[in-house]
């Protein structure tokens, strides 16, 4: 039996197969919201030409770019309000600051950018003691298993 009275341990450094199968899934989400996208866009060309439609033809660059700026929105925007994505909150995962408070806005998407850009970065999660990436070094972050709700760490002090 857990003793209620006890306060929780801090939060333990995730591993890199948690923080891989996190990011799997919130790839799945960006395609996911792609796809959408594109059916929106497929829809409103059919609403307003349906004569002479047709589907629109998948572009390699438009497409890579989309990924990349949605990639980037959708990493910034769940981990500066929850420090969680979908992936994360599958994974029991939260991006905390070296307080173990939220990170602020623009090191969120400067961490988003190094993320979707240079992904192999997480590799050294696998390596270093204290499980942390290459941007978890360089933007003093840590991702940890949480799977609380934490109502400490949603004040921006």
């Amino acid at each position: 039996m857990i003793d209620v009275r006890r306060p929780d341990p801090e939060h333990r450094p995730a591993g890199i197969v948690t923080r891989g199968l996190a990011a799997l899934i919130d790839i799945g989400v960006v395609l996911f919201l792609m796809g959408v996208i594109y059916m929106g866009l497929t829809f409103t060309r059919l609403l307003f030409s349906p004569q002479a439609f047709q589907f629109p033809q998948a572009q390699i660059l438009l497409s890579a770019t989309t990924f990349v700026v949605l990639s980037v929105l959708y990493l910034t925007v769940c981990w500066s309000t929850s420090g969680r994505t979908v992936g994360a909150i599958a994974m029991g995962l939260r991006l905390v600051s070296r307080n173990g408070r939220l990170v602020r806005f623009p090191r969120c998407a400067a961490r988003a950018v190094l993320c979707v850009l240079f992904g192999f970065g997480l590799f050294w999660a696998a390596v270093d003691p204290r499980r942390r990436s290459l941007q978890d070094i360089l933007l003093r972050t840590s991702v940890v298993y949480d799977w609380r709700p934490d109502p400490h760490l949603v004040e921006h002090h």
